[in-house]
């Protein structure tokens, strides 16, 4: 089911700090392998302690976050959720439930990864701001 316009999906993908760096044309790639969801209220996005494999943008609706059943975060649309699930497959550190009917657009690790095959300039620029936001978050300055 479509629900979004590429440059919804384009528009969106562009906040994500992960693909800060990408082109018009790369996004677009990006936008080509992600899945349009409508969700009602109650649905669970994600399970915590659950195996990452996609990444969620919320483009109408909220959502709550929690982590041992406490309430951690509200999110609405223009958020996101999971896009480390695009590179590391570890278990989620948190769950995420529809708490409205949600519109949003997911892109799974495969897709992803089948992405910066297509487009190796993609990797790169997706690696560069990894690094960048690690860095930033262990306070290390890049040289």
């Amino acid at each position: 089911m479509k629900l979004f316009s590429h440059d919804t999906k384009i528009d969106a993908l562009k906040q994500v700090p992960l693909f800060e760096g990408l082109s018009k044309k790369e996004l677009t790639r990006l936008a080509q392998g992600t899945e349009d969801l409508e969700l009602s209220s109650g649905t669970v996005l994600c399970r915590e302690g659950g195996l990452a494999r996609e990444f969620f943008v919320l483009v109408e609706g909220t959502v709550e976050v929690t982590k041992d059943g406490k309430r951690l975060a509200t999110l609405v649309g223009g958020d996101f959720v999971g896009e480390i699930a695009l590179i590391n497959h570890s278990p989620r550190t948190a769950t995420v439930t529809a708490t409205s009917q949600v519109h949003c657009f997911v892109l799974t690790s495969g897709e992803f990864r089948r992405a910066l095959d297509d487009n190796r300039n993609i990797e790169r620029k997706v690696m560069q701001a990894l690094a960048a936001r690690v860095a930033a978050l262990s306070g290390v300055e890049t040289v």
